[in-house]
């Protein structure tokens, strides 16, 4: 598949949405990768720099330069910044912490194809991102086993052919949509000629921290494929929801697709009712959907986000309370092995008891 390389600034993006910047090629290219640039940007106490460094080592630094002016300067405690600033608590040793918290080794299928749940299959259709988040449960994952181009991919095409209980077919990875659109054209293309599939779901982050990619052809691969489309995009916090992003979101559904969004309950960051109850409103006016609010994955280096779950069961209490219920997310843990994400909603209002 396409690499992005040497981008090409524009007075315009692909989409038809007049700005000015860069292209998002280039604004991936332009991210800040080096912990000193951040703190210098937001004007951050340099008493951090130590410890940013160190934990960088780990997982690296990346966000893109949109997702960085959404930030309050001179504030350690912003929720977006927070989401993306290594800090010395990665580095600390935690109970419960690992590596590959939903053991995705035990579903892999073919090289970079995963199957946990029926009718449903997940290709790592990328190894990179445009933002690394601190507490992504794929922070360790081996992407450099990632297939990487079509003929490469032609395991997992296999494997998909042989199995017609698959009908919906999932691009995540990383993230799906650091592949050019051309060479997303060609994954969707392909996909298209296996018959029992039926639906394409695309997991990314980036129409919310790099806006313009959401362009024209995007649009119109999405919209000719056979395969119907679902976009689910991830956004923790209403301040990441600015004009521009908004206007990203509203032009899936303007063309008819689906946007779906996944949030990650973390302390600091959204564990708070007005911050949970801001979010949902704004996707809702937005036309997207708040579908799901995870159980933070006990991944390594993340115990610093951890929010407990009778803590969550209060705030999706609260939400049922303040907002109609197509407003109010589904609470879920994803625990490796089961046939389905358990619905933490689910204790708030338990089922008679049976005898077995």
């Amino acid at each position: 598949m396409e690499n992005i390389t040497n981008p090409r600034r524009r007075a315009t993006f692909e989409g038809g949405c007049e700005a000015a910047g860069p292209s998002w090629k280039e604004s991936l290219a332009r991210a800040v990768r080096d912990p000193a640039e951040l703190i210098e940007i937001l004007r951050l106490d340099e008493s951090l720099l130590e410890e940013t460094r160190k934990a960088a080592e780990l997982f690296p630094l990346v966000v893109p330069r949109e997702f960085i002016e959404r930030m309050r300067p001179g504030d350690p405690a912003d929720p977006l910044l927070r989401q993306v600033l290594p800090l010395g608590p990665e580095l600390e040793e935690a109970p419960g912490g690992r590596s590959d918290p939903l053991e995705e080794k035990e579903f892999l299928r073919a090289p970079g194809l995963l199957k946990k749940y029926d009718g449903r299959a997940l290709l790592i259709a990328a190894g990179a991102c445009a933002v690394n988040c601190r507490y992504c449960f794929r922070r360790e994952y081996p992407y450099g086993e990632t297939p990487v181009g079509m003929k490469a991919w032609e395991p997992a095409f296999r494997m998909l052919e042989a199995d017609e209980s698959i009908r919906e077919i999932i691009l995540s990875g990383g993230d799906p949509l650091v592949l050019t659109d051309g060479a997303l054209s060609r994954l969707v293309e392909r996909l298209d000629r296996i018959p029992h599939l039926r639906r394409l779901r695309i997991h990314s982050r980036l129409p919310i921290v790099i806006p313009r990619r959401v362009t024209d052809r995007l649009l119109r691969t999405l919209r000719t494929s056979r395969l119907t489309p679902i976009v689910v995009v991830h956004t923790n916090h209403p301040a990441e929801l600015d004009a521009a992003t908004g206007a990203a979101l509203r032009r899936f559904i303007n063309a008819g697709i689906p946007v779906l969004n996944q949030a990650v309950l973390l302390r600091g960051v959204n564990d708070a009712e007005d911050a949970l109850a801001e979010l949902s409103e704004r996707l809702i006016d937005l036309g997207a959907i708040p579908y799901y609010l995870h159980q933070l994955d006990p991944v390594s280096g993340s115990r610093h986000f951890h929010v407990p779950v009778r803590r969550g069961l209060e705030l999706i209490a609260a939400l049922r309370r303040r907002l109609p219920g197509y407003a109010v997310p589904r609470y879920v843990q994803e625990i490796p092995g089961e046939a389905h994400k358990s619905d933490l909603t689910g204790q708030l209002f338990p089922g008679p008891k049976t005898e077995n």
